[in-house]
């Protein structure tokens, strides 16, 4: 039989909040994306990059990335607002992460 599963929300965004402080995948999309916008990478050599790669992405940077506000994802991060589907998503997948690796659900 077929349960139906509830977010937990809270969990969900203490997920997010943890995945953007480590999770090297997150960190190098987001170090190639900000600095091939401002023509500091050519995007070919991540390995190299060492764009705080022991620091965590900041909200800002992150909201850039993901074109939203840094105060959308500081409410998404703190459970006061949903991420969209299309938004979980996108952050799971530059993570390199599934969909079910972010989301939390009710026990």
């Amino acid at each position: 039989m077929i349960k139906r599963r509830t977010v937990d929300w809270k969990k969900t965004g203490r997920n997010l909040r943890l995945l953007r402080n480590d999770n090297l995948s997150l960190r190098r999309y987001v170090c190639r994306t900000l600095r091939m916008r401002s023509g500091e990478c050519d995007g070919q050599d991540c390995q190299a990059c060492r764009f705080e790669m022991d620091a965590s992405i900041s909200q800002a940077e992150l909201a850039e990335v993901m074109n939203v506000s840094e105060n959308m994802l500081l409410n998404w991060e703190n459970a006061r607002s949903k991420p969209s589907l299309e938004d979980l998503l996108f952050y799971a997948d530059i993570c390199g992460l599934t969909l079910f690796d972010v989301v939390v659900f009710e026990e």
